[in-house]
């Protein structure tokens, strides 16, 4: 096509339905990983699910929309813009509860977001499906080879708009309900637009009980009860759903559904968590803690670490957050302050570590998630990369969340694993009495060192640290087994497979100030040959616990 074709050219309504089809197909594949990430997390086998529900969906619609094409026209392409509108109110309303119910189906880990991801956007997506062999049939392009090309190619255009749109403006702009409204609002207008000139008044008062259904979707939000307090801030940053909600005094922070970090509004300064605790345990480890000058954190969250040590010692904290909407919540919300000792790089971990020429007596590794980890910081050539960054008596610790032993130990064990490939020493302490999936802080060092519990305890007692960590030490985990799993390295990462046995676990933080907490129920089934449930550990370096296979947990 000349430049001059290009310019006179006018889409038909057959063509702009493409086009529009094109667009939504794929924002709304972009956004179902940010709606299901909350309940399923967003590793391979969710996206996996996404695209394979898409893909299948519209592979049927084009079937059954070729075989029905003879009957094609403009009214028809507007009924089914208008039902796919429908829908998508369906999704905008009532996405929580339909996950929840989806969530309870006994399937393996790996399948187990394949029913919210067909129930929620397979419907949908199979009517988009027809668009495009009905916008063939009626294409005034001459052979069915030109006809189809052309159809191929405006919806591949639309899609790549779609994608690009939700991916880059819409998602870091709005809420994932005023996204679906969006994507709403354009198939209807669509959809009435297919019928003009001649206004007919079936599709006419169809497109304003669509808008209205959709106007009503959005205001009411999702019929679901949260249970876990008072929303005070929520947003999609380009990275994952932030909240921030408050259950009392206790304020936490959740990133796609997951509790991250917490802060007790009427003593900001003690520990909720009791894992954060453990991140002082490297002040144990240095030679002189009285010597340390530079520490580095690797992720940010509430900022519950970084603040604690800029309180408690002498330091310059680094802080590496690559989500500036996460600092962006800590400074209005968890009272993070930026100050001559404490400095937030909005970078990626690694990155930050490659490009600074500093170099560091503790790095703190706190950027995991239960369900999502940034694999490309898990690997052995990260972890010699922090060796590297370390001072001669430097200390490395990593926030890694896993079951110690048994069903869901295999991310823990591979991940000490690695970090023992890189350093000369390592440790590890479990942070619950349960044997459930929890934080398990890997120490290691740069020296070769040879701590036992009784030098730590010494050192607890003769350094004026502010904090006493005498019950951490006493958690001290026996070396795991790692014969069989892996080290990670950048070419063999299997990071998903060795965390498919945690995803249905429950997840236990345990909170400062309380007896014994419950594990987490866990939002997927859990499958009957997997422990789910074990009961507590009678003494914490009793890490060897035999698990009690129970019932599938489900909410």
């Amino acid at each position: 096509m000349s430049m001059r074709q290009l310019t006179a050219y006018r889409p038909t309504k057959p063509e702009g339905a493409v086009f529009v089809s094109g667009v939504t197909s794929m924002g709304l594949e972009i956004l179902a990983g940010r709606i299901i990430a909350p309940q399923f997390g967003s590793s391979i086998y969710t996206w996996g699910s996404i695209i394979t529900v898409f893909l299948a969906a519209l592979s049927l619609g084009y079937w059954q929309g070729g075989k029905r094409a003879k009957t094609a026209s403009n009214r028809r392409m507007s009924w089914i813009m208008l039902g796919t509108a429908g829908y998508v109110a369906i999704v905008i309303y009532a996405s929580d509860q339909l996950l929840l119910s989806a969530s309870a189906m006994p399937l393996p880990a790996r399948y187990a977001s394949l029913p919210a991801v067909l129930i929620l956007f397979g419907p949908p997506t199979y009517l988009l499906g027809f668009i495009s062999p009905y916008a063939a049939e009626l294409s005034q392009k001459e052979g069915i080879g030109e006809a189809s090309g052309h159809v191929y190619a405006l919806g591949t255009i639309g899609s790549i708009v779609g994608a690009g749109a939700t991916t880059y403006f819409l998602i870091p702009t709005l809420g994932i309900d005023m996204i679906g409204l969006l994507f709403g609002f354009i198939l209807v207008g669509t959809a009435f637009a297919l019928t003009l000139p001649t206004l007919m008044p079936q599709p006419a008062a169809a497109s304003v009980a669509i808008v209205l259904l959709l106007v009503v979707a959005a205001g009411i939000g999702p019929v679901a009860f949260d249970h876990r307090g008072d929303v005070v801030y929520q947003t999609q940053t380009a990275y994952q759903e932030l909240e921030v909600i408050d259950d009392g005094d206790e304020r936490t922070l959740y990133l796609d559904g997951a509790r991250h970090s917490a802060m007790d509004l009427e003593e900001p300064d003690r520990h909720v968590f009791e894992y954060t605790r453990y991140f002082h345990i490297p002040m144990l480890m240095v030679d002189d803690p009285a010597e340390v000058e530079n520490v580095l954190f690797i992720g940010g969250g509430g900022y519950t670490g970084p603040k604690d040590y800029e309180r408690k010692y002498d330091v310059n904290v680094d802080v590496a957050e690559l989500d500036p909407e996460v600092t962006r919540a800590a400074k209005d919300h968890f009272r993070l302050e930026e100050s001559e000792n404490l400095t937030v790089h909005t970078e990626d971990g690694r990155q930050f570590l490659r490009d600074t020429d500093r170099t560091y007596d503790v790095i703190v590794l706190d950027a995991y998630q239960k369900d999502q980890v940034p694999i490309h910081l898990t690997q052995l050539e990260f972890m010699e990369l922090a060796e590297q960054r370390l001072t001669d008596d430097g200390v490395f610790l990593a926030n890694v969340i896993s079951a110690p032993s048994g069903a869901g130990s295999d991310f823990y064990r591979a991940q000490y694993k690695t970090i023992d490939e890189a350093f000369p020493s390592t440790y590890s302490y479990r942070t619950s009495n349960w044997n459930s999936v929890q934080n398990i802080e890997v120490v290691a060092t740069k020296a070769d060192t040879d701590f036992t519990e009784a030098e730590l305890a010494e050192r607890n007692e003769n350094r004026d640290l502010g904090i006493d960590l005498s019950g951490e030490i006493d958690t001290t985990l026996s070396e795991p087994n790692t014969d069989d799993v892996p080290v990670l390295t950048e070419d063999h990462a299997p990071v998903e497979n060795l965390q498919a046995s945690t995803i249905g676990q429950e997840y236990v933080i345990e909170q400062t100030g309380e007896e014994e907490t419950q594990p987490e129920p866990a939002s997927i089934t859990i499958e009957r040959e997997l422990p789910a449930v074990v009961r507590p550990v009678p003494a914490l370096e009793a890490v060897t616990a035999t698990p009690v296979p129970s019932e599938p947990v489900t909410i």
